[in-house]
């Protein structure tokens, strides 16, 4: 799984840091999907809420909104709770309810929070975001959960 794929073998290499560098970690990610946003949020097994572990280019009211995340709250929550990924075409014109009105202070449009699952078991969310309308397709979403199963099978 690891060694066909640059961006799984960085992920690889640096889940073996301990403790892992979330903030390397999402860089790595956001890189690799071109995405000036991110965010990583792990699972607290105490208070069962997720935990901002690492961010990139949030501003700071959203940073103030996004420490702590109800399961099934936002995006990220939606995630969590579904255990698959949710993503907007575009943040600044969604109206389902999915996105929290602030999401909009992101200035982001494309937008992708996948779980972070293991055996069945949620560890955390991903996400990732462009300043531009976008689809993630198929192919893009399928290796954000990869990511996200080998971040999370490092943690088990």
């Amino acid at each position: 799984m690891t060694s066909d794929n640059p961006l799984l073998a960085t992920l690889a290499g640096l889940c073996a840091t301990s403790p892992t560098p979330w903030g390397d970690v999402l860089a790595a990610v956001t890189k690799h999907f071109d995405c000036p946003v991110g965010t990583i949020h792990l699972l607290d097994a105490k208070d069962g809420m997720l935990h901002l572990a690492a961010f990139q280019g949030l501003p700071q009211p959203v940073l103030e909104k996004v420490q702590v995340i109800p399961i099934g709250k936002g995006m990220a929550g939606i995630a969590a709770e579904r255990k698959e990924p949710v993503q907007m075409c575009n943040l600044q014109t969604d109206s389902s309810g999915v996105a929290k009105p602030d999401a909009k202070l992101t200035k982001m449009e494309g937008s992708i929070a996948a779980p972070m699952m293991h055996g069945g078991q949620l560890f955390g969310v991903l996400g990732v975001a462009k300043p531009v309308s976008y689809d993630f397709p198929a192919e893009e979403s399928a290796l954000l959960m990869q990511c996200g199963e080998l971040l999370a099978g490092g943690h088990q």
